[in-house]
This record gives structure tokens, C-alpha cells and sequence, in this order.
């Protein structure tokens, strides 16, 4: 069972995805920048699931610790966090780790709206993540459009894809063997890591529909092959 960090563990995105992997029984580890708000968030954690965590460890780590310990690091951090987070725990990281990036570029990040990306320079959030990790590394973008809320919300039936992009194919499959121990997700192999700069563009999308329908969507591929 690989060992998984999640930082920025104490945000929608983050716990909510600590929550429901503990639950399908991952090692998880919660990061943030203050060891004891992922403790808090471990503790939170733990007492929500009650005895659902199927034996999984629960833990909340500073970030840099919580990645050294890990196989697979989820950066579940706002865009403007990105850079700075990848700095400050590059040396925990070694060859052979992947990293699941979740980043978007939101114009929210400098004060727009969120339903706005910015442009990055190396194409996508997660091209700059792969440009900034040691040698070795391999990124992974994906959850781009998976509700926070809905991941903490246990008694939701989840029913989405999600869409990842990666430079090998055997880094998404890793990916998707993880994710997918969520019920209710399926990853898609969407191409190279380059293709991220397009599905991160869809979260502002999904933000717009659910504000204009009071709704919380996700993103569903119809006609593909079982």
C-alpha cells in the first residue's frame, strides 16, 4: 500500500480527499505549513470517519515532513501557494515519488475572480510543478474538478471522472490506482502533462455552472470503451 501526503491537507480539497482515501483504507498523512493545524486536521479527520478508516493511519505532519515519508504527494494548494510549497519541501522529495497536482491558476490568486485562470508561463500550473520538483519526480495533474465539499461529505454518492494528464503513462496509472480507491471515481488518461493546461481551465468553468445553477457539478466522459 503506497504511503500518501496530502499537502494543503487542511483545505476543502485537501481534507476532503484525506477523508475518503483513510476511509478505503490509504495511509494518509495530512500537511501543512503548521504542524499542529494538520494535527488538528488529522484529529478532525479521524473522529468524522469513527471506525471507516479500515485500519489506515491518520496523521498530521508539517509539509515537508508529511512528503518525505510519502510514495504519492497530492499538492492540494491554492495557485499562489504553489510555487513556494514545491520550494519548501524539494528537498524531502526524492526520485521515484509522484506528485498529484491539483493546482489551478485562479485569478483569485491576485485578487480576480474565480472564474478566471491566469496565464503561466511554462503553459499550465502543473508544467511549472514539473519544472520545480528535483530531477526524478514525475507529475501528474488531476481533481481539477472534484467538489472539496463533496469528498467531506460521506453520505454523498460520488459519480465522476477524473481527468488526468502525465509525461509516461505508467505515472497516470499510479495515479488512477490511487484515486480510484475512492467509490465513484474513474480516472481518464487525457495525454501528456502539457494537456493540463486545458483541463485546468475547466474548474473556473465548473465554478460559473454551479454558481449560475446552485448546483455542485462534476465532469462526466460519455462513449468510452469499459
Amino acid at each position: 500500500m503506497e504511503r500518501v501526503a496530502i499537502i494543503g491537507g487542511t483545505g476543502a480539497l485537501g481534507y476532503g480527499l484525506a477523508l475518503r482515501l483513510a476511509r478505503a483504507g490509504v495511509p494518509v498523512t495530512i500537511g501543512s505549513r503548521d504542524a499542529g493545524r494538520a494535527g488538528e486536521a488529522a484529529e478532525r479527520a479521524a473522529a468524522a470517519l469513527g471506525g471507516e478508516a479500515g485500519g489506515a493511519a491518520l496523521a498530521g505532519r508539517e509539509n515537508a515532513e508529511a512528503a518525505g515519508a510519502a510514495d504519492i504527494v497530492v499538492l492540494a494548494v491554492p495557485f499562489a501557494s504553489q510555487a513556494g510549497t514545491i520550494q519548501s519541501i524539494a528537498e524531502a522529495l526524492a526520485p521515484e515519488q509522484l506528485v498529484l497536482d491539483a493546482t489551478v491558476p485562479l485569478a483569485a490568486a491576485v485578487g480576480g475572480k474565480p472564474v478566471r485562470t491566469l496565464g503561466v508561463w511554462q503553459g499550465s500550473a502543473a508544467q511549472q510543478a514539473q519544472e520545480l520538483v528535483p530531477d526524478g519526480v514525475a507529475v501528474v495533474s488531476g481533481l481539477h474538478t472534484v467538489s472539496g465539499a463533496l469528498l467531506e461529505d460521506l453520505d454523498h454518492e460520488l459519480a465522476e471522472d477524473v481527468l488526468l494528464c502525465g509525461n509516461r503513462k505508467a505515472d497516470k496509472q499510479r495515479a488512477a490506482a490511487l484515486v480510484e480507491r475512492i467509490p465513484g471515481l474513474r480516472c481518464v488518461d487525457c495525454g501528456r502533462l502539457e494537456m493540463s493546461r486545458y483541463t485546468e481551465q475547466l474548474t473556473p468553468l465548473i465554478i460559473g455552472l454551479n454558481i449560475r445553477h446552485k448546483a455542485k457539478a462534476g465532469i462526466r466522459i460519455v462513449g468510452l470503451p469499459d
